[in-house]
């Protein structure tokens, strides 16, 4: 029997979103504090931009010139106000102080209970990452089951290609617990 096509485009497009499915979770791992502080953290804070609701990225410059310390410069410095009562209201409990020109946020030390909800909200976005990939895996094991039973590909191929995708699927559930163990061991470190 030869390669039938379709099979080989199930394989690459579960690949595919498996590897996107981690980068998302790669992503969230982003927003999550550890000792030191990331630009990241405020990228996610939308300020009220003459009406419409912006993330803080597209307005201003990040940086953490110091590890419990970010500054945000913004492009427009008549939006200052807004972008402090952003970051106020956001949930990061931090408290923003301008100078007319830039905005400093100072951040305090985590406490150990702090970093421990960090560890258990990163180990939450793990496994729904792990969701994902397990979702996706059915998906292409449904759409190989239906060849087979549409006599496309042989109950051996079915067998070799199940196979395959369970190897993808591995892979990629082993890349996130990496990512999760060095996560957990960032945020942990004092």
């Amino acid at each position: 029997m030869e390669e039938v096509p379709e099979v080989s485009e199930i394989i690459k497009n579960v690949e595919e979103r498996m590897k996107k499915a981690v980068q998302t979770v790669a992503h969230e791992f982003l927003t999550v504090r550890t000792g030191r502080v990331s630009p990241a953290l405020l990228e996610n804070i939308k300020v009220d931009y003459y009406g419409t609701l912006t993330p803080l990225n597209h307005l201003a410059t990040i940086s953490a010139p110091e590890p419990l310390l970010l500054v945000v410069q913004p492009w427009d410095r008549n939006i200052i106000k807004e972008i402090e009562r952003a970051i106020l209201q956001s949930d990061l409990g931090v408290t923003p102080s301008s100078d007319g020109q830039i905005i400093r946020v100072p951040f305090p030390p985590l406490t150990e209970e702090r970093r421990k909800e960090f560890v258990k909200m990163v180990g939450k976005m793990a496994e729904e990452g792990r969701v994902a990939v397990r979702n996706l895996r059915r998906e292409a094991n449904e759409k190989l089951k239906d060849l087979k039973n549409e006599h496309k590909i042989s109950e051996d191929e079915w067998h070799r290609r199940v196979e395959e995708v369970q190897k993808i699927t591995d892979k990629y559930i082993n890349e996130i617990n990496c990512m999760l163990k060095k996560k957990e061991s960032e945020i942990m470190e004092v």
